[in-house]
């Protein structure tokens, strides 16, 4: 019948005193989510950075940059593949919302 666990065939345990992982612990990130939280919470001139963001991509946008529109437009209610010109979750019809954002 052969060895019932044959990854710990020729292992020998640690000497004493001996580690297995001689640099210690790898150091951890910050979570991404707090960080994110403290950056765009930050104020500068009495706007929040997440708020300037989204100021200036609707500059863009209403300027024409469809991409900045489409941006926007998809952090706000979703994919428009997702969406599939169906209704936001408020029941409202999503055209309007476009028309004013790029007003």
């Amino acid at each position: 019948m052969g060895n019932p666990n044959p990854n710990k065939k020729g292992l020998i345990p640690f000497k004493k005193g001996q580690t297995g992982n001689p640099k210690g612990r790898p150091r951890v990130l910050p979570e991404l989510n707090k960080l994110l939280a403290e950056v765009l919470g930050e104020e500068q001139n009495g706007i929040a950075a997440a708020q300037a963001i989204l100021m200036a991509l609707r500059a863009k946008a209403t300027k024409g940059d469809v991409r900045a529109a489409e941006v926007l437009l998809d952090r706000a209610y979703g994919s428009a593949i997702m969406r599939q010109a169906q209704t936001n979750t408020a029941g409202e019809d999503v055209q309007p919302i476009v028309g004013m954002i790029i007003k």
